[in-house]
């Protein structure tokens, strides 16, 4: 039974390994060497409608009733210490340092994430990929690399306007609202802020998150089963893998970062 549990464990370690490998070596494929931007040009600007500005409404959304809770909640916790003047310092913080990278990344995942998946998934299952291949047209260069940039440009793009509508919806609440001095509002905010640093950091962590959630969704619909069921499977683990692999990383950024 023990020999039976570990023998288990060890296919599967295996097979994750394997699994990693073959994500790497498509990302590997599909953006190393030389770049053709010039040449895929309408594919991406296509790309970048379809993953960025489509992922907009939701992004600004979500932004702003994250700032709108985020202002509330911190006035009420700031007002039982007479310090709800550094309502601005709270809500360009939490929104630069934390929330704005971490949720913007996961609203991308669910969205964007999915959508590349699903899309891949289905190229896989009516057989367009090997069309391409049958045509010499390399579909890692053709399909892959355009929706890859495509996300690794668009979500530090998106974390910045999710930051600044989180930051406007937080002051509509502590200063429209609850009555705190606009002038303190932004002063506190200003002073507090590292703009260089923390608007760097902000956009490095964007940046990795970028990197990791297009590239877990591009796999898993490129190695999909090509299915209905299989799809489904597909997008399910785009956005479980892709919503923990965002956690994860950021902690590990935030110890480098800030654990100092």
């Amino acid at each position: 039974m023990l020999l039976n549990a570990l023998a288990a464990l060890g296919h599967r370690g295996i097979k994750s390994i394997a699994t990693f490998g073959r994500a790497g070596l498509m990302l590997f494929n599909a953006v190393v060497g030389k770049p053709e931007f010039r040449k895929h040009a309408p594919l991406l600007m296509r790309q970048l409608y379809n993953v960025g500005v489509l992922s907009m409404l939701i992004i600004i959304v979500s932004g702003l009733f994250i700032g709108m809770v985020l202002g509330l909640q911190g006035y009420l916790v700031l007002t039982t210490y007479s310090a709800e003047t550094s309502l601005g310092m709270l809500v360009a913080l939490s929104l630069l340092r934390e929330l704005g990278p971490v949720v913007a990344a996961l609203l991308f995942a669910g969205r964007a994430g999915s959508a590349l998946t699903a899309e891949i998934g289905l190229m896989r299952a009516t057989e367009q990929l090997s069309s391409m291949e049958m045509m010499a047209v390399d579909p890692l260069r053709r399909v892959i690399s355009p929706r890859f940039w495509a996300g690794v440009i668009s979500l530090p793009l998106l974390t910045i306007i999710f930051v600044a509508v989180g930051v406007w919806g937080g002051s509509l609440v502590g200063v429209s609202w609850k009555g705190i001095d606009g002038g303190f509002f932004w002063t506190a905010m200003q002073n507090a802020v590292d703009w260089r640093m923390d608007l760097v950091n902000c956009l490095i962590k964007s940046l990795v998150f970028a990197i990791t959630v297009t590239w877990i969704a591009l796999f898993n619909g490129y190695d999909a089963i090509p299915t209905s069921a299989g799809i489904s499977r597909a997008t399910t683990r785009t956005v479980v893998h892709a919503s923990l692999a965002v956690l994860g990383l950021d902690f590990v950024l935030t110890a480098l970062m800030f654990g100092n």
